[in-house]
């Protein structure tokens, strides 16, 4: 079983510091590649699924919180308003309301829908100081943040497709979800008092989760204040679980927000509003992957994809010109030459990179490299050029495999 703080802070990934105050880590740099990976990843899949994506403030007026509901059902896990030039503000727990917003700055025609909106972005929860823990439960939330606006004849199709999404990245982060759960209003005041709508938007997500073909569980009190989600579940080491993504259908805040699109008779009428992340938030999303995998992580997101490590000193030049070849064509690499230590040390020194390229007078006369994987393989050596296209050629891909199936050695 793994940990992730200790991970982090042995790996040198991120800290914390009490003059910055408790839930709110900084990133190292090597902490930051993890985070700018998973970063534009998660932007391109948004991008080539049709999504636009937007920038939007982290603070908000606190009639604006009003208006969307949070301040009634969720003002106890906001900060508090700040007095700005007469009026009051507020570090934003969500970034749906702004969403909200930006759709409604312009007309829009049923022609454009579904509307996709993504942004990755912060948001401040006031979370107690007994629950904060490494990057699992934080103060300040790096979010990957999506709203779908569309007719109510879309919602179906778009949240079965930002389930896809999520099944997608799982694959290529090499995670798996520990469970399905649609969660839905419980007893008490925090939720928005619509019976018809939360049976509405609970029966599409019910039909998602069947025809999706995936073991789900209900479970009552989950739900979030607006609506029911379809939340997906990740467990450590020691089985603990968390919510990493999530879909969930909200016909309350366009409502509040009065949103509207113009239908093909003419008639002015309600969007319905999706909430969708794949990965979560980035600083969870780093736990977890540190969870999984012990810090020896998918090639594409490793800080450090290659290694070179020049057998002698006389093999230093070739070594750093193997180095500026593979960060030209848009790999993370460096050297680790004999002033590190022994070859056997440094070998063992970088066992969590997933590339080690060792040049001895021989390589580096012929321009060959002698690879070893991160698993414990050893492969003759082969042209430089071929080992960089090969090794672009996985990243690239997101592949989770170390190396083709036809290699060599």
């Amino acid at each position: 079983m793994y940990d992730h703080h200790r991970l982090g802070r042995e790996l040198e990934l991120f800290g914390t510091d009490p003059l910055i105050g408790a839930g709110l880590p900084y990133w190292l740099p090597d902490g930051a590649v993890v985070r700018h990976v998973l970063e534009e990843y998660v932007r391109d899949v948004e991008r080539r699924a049709g999504y636009q994506h937007v920038y939007s403030p982290v603070l908000g007026k606190r009639e604006l919180y009003e208006v969307s509901g949070h301040w009634s059902h969720y003002s106890e896990d906001m900060f508090p308003p700040m007095d700005l030039g007469g009026e009051q503000v507020v570090l934003r727990p969500s970034l749906c309301p702004h969403h909200a917003l930006i759709y409604r700055s312009r007309a829009h025609s049923y022609r454009e829908l579904p509307l996709r909106m993504a942004e990755l972005g912060g948001m401040y929860r006031s979370e107690l100081s007994g629950v904060l823990g490494g990057l699992t439960r934080v103060r300040a939330i790096q979010l990957n943040d999506a709203h779908v606006f569309c007719a109510p004849e879309q919602v179906g199709e778009e949240a079965r497709a930002a389930l896809g999404l999520i099944d997608r990245a799982y694959r290529a982060l090499g995670i798996r979800p520990a469970r399905y759960r649609l969660s839905l209003p419980g007893p008490g005041g925090k939720y928005v008092a619509d019976p018809d709508m939360w049976r509405r938007a609970a029966a599409v997500l019910r039909e998602v989760l069947d025809d999706s073909g995936v073991d789900y569980e209900a479970a009552e009190g989950e739900a979030a204040f607006y609506g029911p989600k379809i939340d997906v579940q990740v467990a450590d080491g020691a089985g603990r679980e968390a919510t990493l993504s999530t879909v969930q259908v909200d016909f309350h805040q366009p409502e509040r927000f009065d949103l509207r699109y113009v239908g093909p008779d003419g008639a002015r009428k309600r969007p319905v509003m999706i909430h969708r992340s794949v990965i979560g938030s980035v600083e969870r999303a780093v736990a977890h992957l540190l969870e999984v995998h012990g810090g020896a992580f998918p090639a594409w997101i490793a800080p450090t994809q290659l290694v070179v490590l020049p057998v002698s000193e006389a093999e230093l030049p070739q070594a750093d010109a193997l180095r500026r070849r593979a960060v030209d064509q848009g790999l993370r690499a460096r050297v680790a030459g004999p002033e590190e230590g022994t070859l056997g040390a440094r070998v063992r020194a970088a066992r969590l990179v997933p590339y080690q390229a060792v040049l001895g007078p021989k390589e580096a006369a012929d321009d060959r490299v002698a690879l070893r994987l991160r698993d414990g393989r050893r492969l003759d050596a082969l042209p430089a050029t071929e080992v960089l296209a090969r090794v672009g050629a996985l990243v690239r891909a997101h592949r989770l495999d170390l190396w083709d199936a036809d290699e060599r050695g």
